[in-house]
C-alpha cells in the first residue's frame, strides 16, 4: 500500500556502525546526508512555503533523518542570506541557498550559477483566479466532512498524519478543502515524487511538438561507448522504470538515490553513471535517477538551461492550467529536479491533476499532451502498480486490488510522493483530490485517502 518512499533512516546506522566496518558503510557519509536533508528541506519550507523552519525541522526533517541525527545536527537559518546551515558539534556538514524564482539546492562544488528573479517580478502571494473563492471551501455533505476527519485528526496509537492540505473537486468545481493551521489555499507544498508527474507532463508536451519519442535510445552521453549496454535504454524504460540501472532507492543513507540527492550537485550525470545490473524492460524497480536522466533530455531538448526550461513551463504548462504558485528546482547543472522537487498550492497540484481528468486538454480547450498519453501513462508496467510517472490500479497487483475493493475505482491513478504526497485522479467519477502533509509509515495515511474517495463518489451519484 506504500508507494514513492523515500525515508533515509541514518540516526541508527550513525551509532552502531562498528569501526571495523567504516570503509564500507561510512558514518560520516550518513550524517552529511541526513544534513543534506535538513538543510534543503528547511532551506525550501522557510523560504519558499513560508513555513516556521523549527515546525519544518521537527516536523518532516526528523522522521526522515531519524531522532538520533537529528539530535546531532544544529541547523542556523539566514534571513540576510536566504540560506541554511546544518552543522554537527565538530564542523558544519551542508549549506543550502535560496535564489528567488528558483526555490533552493544545496552548494556543493561545480554549482552553475542562477540568475534570481527581480523581487518585483515574484511577488507571491494573492491572485485573482476564478477556480474558488479566496477562502477555503466547506463541504455541506456529512460523509465527506467526517472523511476529512478522519484524514486530519491524530489518534492515539496511530501513525502520525500531520496533513497541511485536502482539496476536493468534482466535475472541475472545489467542493470541498481542509487546512492545518498554518497553511491555506496559497500556501506552496513540497511534492517530492508527485514532481515525477510534471516530468510526465513536459515530455508529453514535447512528444505533441514532435522533439521526442517515447521508444526512441535516451542517448546519454556516458552510454556512446561501443558495447555500453546501457546505450539501449529508451525514454518509456525510464519513464516505467524499468531501466535495469542499479540505482537503488532504498530506506537508507547509503543508497545511490540518496547520495545523488544529497551528495551530489550534477545528480543527471551521478545517475548516468551508475551501471547496468541487467537489460532494460525486464524489471520494474522505482527510482528517482530514471526521473532525473529524464529531465536532464528535456532541459537539452527545450535550451536555455534553467532559465529556458522553466520559462517553457510557465509559459507551455502552468499558464495553460491557471497554475499561479509554482516553483521549480533544479540541481547544480541547471537540470530540472523533476524526481523530487516542485512547490505549489493544493489548488494549483489540483489544476494539474485536472489536466489529466481532462485527457490532456487544458481549460482553455488547447491540448497540451498527445491523444491516448494519460491512457499510456497510467497503464501498468510489467504487472507493477505503476505506469509512467503514476501509479495505477489497473493492473494485477496486490495495492492495486486493496484501493479497489477499498473504493477507488479501477479507472484511477495518482501521482505520490513520500510522506503522503498525492494528486488523486477518478476519470470515472470526474474527480480529482489533492492531498500533502507528513504522513507516517506504513501506509503514510492511503487508507484515509481511499475512505475520502469513496466518500465523495457515494456522496455525488
Amino acid at each position: 500500500m506504500t508507494v514513492g518512499k523515500k525515508r533515509l533512516i541514518v540516526g541508527g546506522i550513525v551509532v552502531v556502525a562498528a569501526a571495523s566496518a567504516w570503509a564500507v558503510f561510512r558514518p560520516d557519509q550518513a550524517l552529511r546526508v541526513a544534513a543534506g536533508v535538513a538543510a534543503h528541506h528547511v532551506c525550501s519550507m522557510t523560504f519558499i512555503g513560508g513555513q516556521d523552519p523549527k515546525r519544518t525541522y521537527d516536523e518532516l526533517v526528523v522522521p526522515m533523518i531519524g531522532n538520533v541525527a537529528g539530535r546531532l545536527l544544529s541547523v542556523h537559518v539566514s534571513p540576510q542570506t536566504q540560506s541554511v546551515e546544518v552543522s554537527s558539534p565538530l564542523r558544519s556538514l551542508a549549506r543550502a541557498s535560496f535564489t528567488r524564482g528558483y526555490g533552493c539546492r544545496l552548494d556543493l562544488p561545480g554549482n552553475v550559477p542562477l540568475v534570481a528573479d527581480p523581487p518585483e517580478g515574484t511577488a507571491s502571494g494573492r491572485f485573482d483566479d476564478d477556480f474558488a473563492p479566496d477562502e477555503a471551501v466547506t463541504t455541506r455533505k456529512p460523509a465527506i466532512a467526517a472523511a476529512l476527519d478522519r484524514i486530519f485528526t491524530e489518534r492515539k496509537g496511530e501513525p502520525v498524519k500531520q496533513v497541511k492540505a485536502v482539496v476536493v473537486v468534482k466535475d472541475g468545481v472545489v467542493v470541498a478543502e481542509r487546512y492545518a493551521d498554518g497553511f491555506d489555499v496559497h500556501s506552496p507544498l513540497i511534492s517530492f515524487s508527485v514532481a515525477k508527474s510534471f516530468t510526465n507532463a513536459l515530455l508529453g508536451m514535447l512528444v505533441s511538438e514532435g522533439k521526442l519519442h517515447v521508444d526512441q535510445p535516451l542517448d546519454a552521453p556516458e552510454w556512446r561507448q561501443p558495447g555500453d549496454p546501457r546505450a539501449s535504454i529508451t525514454v518509456e524504460d525510464l519513464m516505467r522504470m524499468r531501466s535495469g540501472l542499479a540505482a537503488e532507492e532504498a530506506e537508507s543513507a547509503f543508497s545511490p538515490v540518496a547520495q545523488m540527492e544529497f551528495l551530489h550537485g550534477d545528480m543527471a550525470g551521478f545517475a548516468a553513471a551508475q551501471p547496468a545490473k541487467e537489460p532494460p524492460g525486464k524489471t520494474f524497480e522505482y527510482t528517482s535517477a530514471d526521473t532525473v536522466l529524464l529531465d536532464r533530455k528535456i532541459g537539452e531538448l527545450v535550451g536555455g538551461g534553467a532559465a529556458g526550461l522553466r520559462a517553457y513551463a510557465q509559459r507551455r504548462l502552468f499558464r495553460s492550467l491557471g497554475m499561479h504558485e509554482v516553483t521549480m528546482e533544479f540541481d547544480g547543472k541547471g537540470t530540472f529536479v523533476g524526481s523530487t522537487y516542485v512547490y505549489a498550492s493544493a489548488r494549483d497540484y489540483a489544476k494539474f491533476g485536472l489536466l489529466y481528468l481532462n485527457d490532456g486538454v487544458a481549460p482553455t480547450g488547447g491540448r497540451l499532451l498527445p491523444r491516448e498519453w494519460v491512457n499510456w501513462s497510467r497503464t501498468s508496467t510489467l504487472g507493477a502498480p505503476y505506469g509512467a510517472g503514476f501509479w495505477t490500479n489497473d493492473g494485477p497487483s496486490r495495492p492495486a486490488r486493496w484501493r479497489v475493493e477499498g473504493g477507488f475505482p479501477k479507472d484511477g491513478f495518482f501521482a505520490s510522493g513520500t510522506m503522503g504526497q498525492r494528486i488523486y485522479i477518478v476519470p470515472s467519477a470526474r474527480l480529482v483530490i489533492t492531498r500533502f502533509g507528513y504522513s507516517a509509515p506504513p501506509d503514510y495515511g492511503i487508507e484515509d485517502d481511499v475512505g475520502l474517495i469513496k466518500a465523495v463518489i457515494e456522496n455525488y451519484r
